[in-house]
């Protein structure tokens, strides 16, 4: 298959950015495919027709939303509750380094979207941890993690439980220590309105929990700017 998209490539004369943007295209592409195996679109499809009509809008918007916004809605959702269909303990290669010091990853932007109101949540992930027996992994592997916890309906204290959970699992470190700070849209559009406020949460295991000046020091290199 992937020769064939070379060969395809090739007889486009595209440049490298153009190739790139090809090849991301496609992967989305495959990548919503495969996740709509999961979902039940149509049911998704018909959800949303079902709130157009009882928003009593078919007159306003006319017959293109009416037919062809619910399909658009269900390939949306496919994107982005992808980690549905992740298991995400499986993106964290584990290799050995000479590094038993804090690993820090900061300001991992995430989106996701909360489970009570469906509307998306936004803002950054920190994530530290200290090897022990000198199992690393990948720095881009935390971060597809917590894309994959992301990727599905979430409530923001969950989310940061999880991520740090699943690295303690997999790479069984000294410690854990995973920071959120998020905006949600059900606090900036509706009910009480407050667009700009912030929710921070955190999880702290090993070390972090039980050594305040290791804790420290984590939240001192996150805070830097």
């Amino acid at each position: 298959m992937q020769k064939r998209w070379i060969v395809i490539i090739k007889h486009m004369d595209l440049n490298k950015k153009e190739t790139e943007d090809f090849y991301r295209s496609i992967f989305l592409f495959k990548y919503i495919l495969e996740v709509k195996e999961k979902l039940d679109v149509k049911k998704i499809e018909e959800g949303v027709k079902l709130i157009l009509q009882g928003l009593g809008t078919e007159v306003e918007i006319g017959q293109e939303v009416m037919e062809n916004t619910p399909k658009r809605v269900a390939q949306m959702y496919a994107e982005i509750f992808g980690g549905l269909k992740e298991k995400p303990e499986e993106l964290l290669e584990v290799f050995t380094e000479e590094h038993e010091e804090m690993v820090l990853i900061k300001d991992i932007p995430l989106y996701s979207m909360c489970e009570h109101h469906l509307l998306p949540f936004y803002g950054l992930a920190h994530v530290a941890y200290i090897p022990s027996k000198h199992k690393v992994t990948g720095l881009s592997k935390l971060a597809r993690v917590v894309d994959s916890f992301c990727k599905r309906p979430q409530i923001q204290e969950r989310l940061t439980r999880q991520i740090a959970d699943t690295i303690m699992k997999v790479l069984t470190p000294q410690g854990v220590l995973v920071v959120i700070e998020a905006e949600h849209m059900c606090m900036t559009m509706r009910g009480i309105k407050k667009p700009g406020s912030k929710t921070v949460t955190s999880a702290v295991r090993g070390i972090f929990r039980t050594n305040p000046a290791t804790r420290a020091e984590a939240f001192s290199l996150i805070n830097s700017r």
